[in-house]
């Protein structure tokens, strides 16, 4: 009984707090307390998405709106099958590139046109090497992420919906990127909201094995995490995840949820998503070859 009291006064609270802040943008992470930062943060993207635009970070998001309406992109993923492509067919295509992908540039011979990062495990241990990187157009992170992440002059910051802890977790898949992304499992969801928010028609995604192998036993599982002993065998590089390096144990139903959810937004307004990875696991999306995209 008590603890449904307090559930109950926690859901009144945070609804009152919801009215002047995103609770799910910003409460979920603990790891930046300044209230007075979250609320202005807050204030800035509601404002954004009516049109008004404080900053040049909103501003510049802004002008991202259909900036590629009826082109096509590739989201690069992580996965081994990676290798297994030629990916100097992409040198002059739009792409987006996540996380560690910046390990990948010199064999790709490129570097991606926009790169995303979402999880702050990764953005904690890897900060060094992803504040250096400068490859890309644009990054892409969270405002969650601030606190280990500098912003440059090619960073914009997005306002990201993390509702997981919802009592019906229901992802959102935002048309409206000014104003806020919503999570899907996987900062793939990310990337599939922006590149819906910039106009690209066709979605072409690689790397998506979709197939992770079971942490080994000189592993440290804790928290919902795994703390790596071994090499990597869930991507195109094994120094991906080094010793020492944390990872999330992914949630392959969840990440299916969300790629359900923009199979969907992207199809109700005539666009398609298709998985082009050689194999894998990865079967919500239409399937099609990857050199068959650049025979046509």
């Amino acid at each position: 009984m008590a603890s449904k009291i307090k559930k109950t006064i926690k859901n009144g609270i945070l609804s009152v707090v919801g009215i002047f802040i995103d609770k799910y943008s910003f409460l979920h992470f603990k790891r930046d307390q300044n209230f007075f930062k979250l609320f202005v943060y807050s204030i800035r993207f509601r404002l954004a998405g009516l049109g008004v635009y404080l900053t040049s970070n909103e501003k510049q998001i802004a002008a991202l709106k259909d900036i590629h309406r009826g082109k096509r992109c590739f989201i690069i993923g992580n996965g081994p099958s990676l290798n297994e492509l030629d990916l100097s067919k992409l040198k002059d295509e739009y792409t987006f590139g996540v996380n560690s992908i910046y390990l990948n540039v010199d064999q790709m011979g490129f570097s991606p046109t926009y790169y995303v990062i979402e999880d702050y495990l990764i953005a904690e241990d890897k900060a060094d090497a992803i504040n250096k990187y400068s490859g890309s157009e644009i990054k892409f992170f969270g405002s969650y992420l601030e606190y280990v992440l500098k912003k440059d002059s090619k960073s914009l910051v997005v306002n990201v919906h993390v509702n997981y802890e919802a009592d019906n977790y229901v992802p959102l898949f935002s048309t409206n990127a000014v104003r806020r992304l919503g999570v899907g499992g996987s900062v793939t969801f990310m990337c599939l909201q922006i590149a819906y928010y910039m106009g690209f028609k066709d979605v072409y995604m690689i790397g998506f094995d979709h197939n992770y192998k079971e942490p080994s036993e000189s592993d440290i599982v804790k928290d919902g995490y795994v703390v790596s002993n071994t090499e990597d065998n869930n991507h195109f590089s094994k120094a991906y995840v080094g010793k020492g390096t944390r990872w999330h144990l992914p949630q392959l139903e969840r990440m299916e949820v969300g790629f359900a959810a923009a199979d969907k937004a992207f199809r109700a307004d005539d666009r398609k998503v298709l998985n082009a990875t050689k194999g894998g696991r990865l079967e919500v999306f239409e399937r099609c070859n990857y050199d068959d995209i650049f025979n046509a």
